[in-house]
């Protein structure tokens, strides 16, 4: 049996960033959702809200049984992570999602400035 060696298609990354951009915590939040996984998580779900904070890099994963608990859970960690680090986020960037672009988030959002 002849074997063939194939090459994997790879993807250009994007240009490492040398610098921070922001200035104080919570200013940037990156937000993507993920899933369905193939594999179910020990708390039997399917998605994942990925959260970034620009200026430390922390992130929070909060796993979702569907699609449409990412807005209550994003609401939810907004209000603990700004009042544990005393100052409000400032801007959110996604990949412009139904899940992010809808009536509820943008209310959400223009409501306390984001």
């Amino acid at each position: 049996m002849k074997h063939v060696k194939r090459d994997k298609k790879t993807k250009s990354s994007f240009k490492q960033k040398h610098f921070v951009s922001t200035t104080r915590p919570l200013e940037m939040f990156h937000i993507d959702l993920f899933g369905p996984s193939r594999t179910m998580s020990i708390g039997g779900n399917y998605y994942g809200l990925d959260i970034l904070d620009d200026f430390s890099r922390f992130t929070w994963i909060l796993f979702l049984v569907t699609k449409d608990d990412a807005f209550s859970a994003f609401k939810k960690l907004a209000k603990i992570i700004q009042n544990e680090k005393n100052c409000t986020i400032a801007t959110i960037k996604t990949d412009h999602g139904g899940e992010f672009q809808n009536e509820r988030f943008e209310t959400f959002c223009e409501k306390f400035g984001i």
